[in-house]
């Protein structure tokens, strides 16, 4: 079996099943919208638990990336490519400090949004789960 170190996007974790064959890590910025997402369901109590119960297996399964300092410099690098390249970054900061910490960890992105990383896709290894 051939296992690869990879970092996952919120998009993977939210999925329906788990990527296989795959040493997995998150960023602490998956985990912020894991939370945002589950507040958002306070209404819905059916909708609540589930958000809530996949949040504790995330926190229990993963000891979250950390934006740090050298995530930091490499998130500006992509947003300024993204600029530069005629699209908005903002819109994008959150997914883009996702990807800044696969580069950093110099592992590549899992995401079911690779359509959201074409502009960038010479400066950060995509793929599909």
């Amino acid at each position: 079996m051939n296992v690869r170190r990879v970092v996952l996007d919120t998009s993977v974790l939210i999925g329906e099943s788990a990527p296989k064959d795959v040493e997995a890590a998150i960023s602490v910025v998956s985990l912020a919208e894991l939370h945002y997402g589950t507040l958002l369901a306070a209404a819905d109590p059916d909708e609540l638990a589930r958000r809530t119960a996949r949040l504790a297996r995330v926190e229990a399964t993963f000891e979250p990336l950390p934006v740090t300092a050298d995530v930091a410099r490499e998130w500006g690098r992509l947003a300024a490519a993204v600029r530069t390249r005629g699209a908005q970054p903002r819109r994008r900061q959150l997914d883009l400090l996702i990807a800044a910490t696969a580069v950093q960890e110099k592992v590549p992105l899992l995401t079911h949004n690779i359509q959201d990383f074409t502009i960038i896709d010479d400066l950060v290894e995509v793929r599909e789960p």
